[in-house]
């Protein structure tokens, strides 16, 4: 279901209490949405950067959906709304050989999808839950929501996507953490060292980001 974009419903100052476990490495960042920005770029046609306030004016959809902690926990039924993935690679228009996406977020954290785990209609650049906006320590203003992955591949405080050629391991993956993260094979850990190519190519796409 598509739905038109209200403004953001949280007062200054004001944050609504979303009630599922906060899990995050680091502290949650201070995001100024006069700055922020979302880009999409690598290889796409038509490489592209939002505002936060031309993100807001997009279409949105609404996604009811269960959501999986690699630490075990799950949490049935979740009601997100958002602005649908697939309606963003279509605009850049993604190149026939991009196979994988980096996902790039706050503070240089990252995390990488499979392009056919990216491309689904269920995705979204999520701005609410259960009716009202993200709060900080879950990712506002805008988080991804890949539901069907393991919840560290739905990335907070998202600021865009870098679609490759290649499986870059995100930061947890460096860390570990399965590269593909399907809780119905528990594809929890199993991370593989990074070779320097790698590393280099993480670091500069990082950067792009920040």
């Amino acid at each position: 279901m598509t739905v038109p974009s209200p403004q953001p419903r949280i007062p200054p100052g004001q944050v609504p209490t979303t009630k599922w476990p906060v899990l995050h490495y680091g502290d949650v960042p201070t995001v100024d949405t006069a700055k922020w920005r979302f880009s999409v770029s690598g290889l796409v046609e038509r490489p592209f950067t939002l505002t936060y306030e031309e993100l807001l004016a997009l279409p949105r959809k609404t996604v009811v959906c269960d959501i999986h902690c690699v630490t075990t926990w799950t949490r049935l039924d979740n009601t997100f709304e958002g602005v649908p993935v697939q309606a963003l690679l279509e605009r850049a228009g993604v190149k026939s050989a991009a196979r994988f996406c980096l996902v790039v977020a706050e503070q240089g954290f990252t995390t990488n999808l499979p392009f056919a785990d990216l491309n689904r209609p269920e995705n979204l650049v999520a701005l609410e839950w259960a009716g009202e906006s993200l709060t900080p320590e879950h990712g506002w203003p805008a988080r991804l929501l890949v539901p069907h992955l393991y919840f560290w591949k739905s990335a907070k405080w998202v600021r865009g996507f870098e679609l490759l050629d290649e499986d870059l391991p995100g930061f947890w993956e460096q860390n570990g953490y399965h590269m593909h993260g399907d809780p119905w094979t528990e594809e929890r850990y199993g991370g593989r060292g990074l070779t320097q190519h790698e590393i280099n190519k993480f670091r500069n796409a990082s950067k792009k980001h920040l």
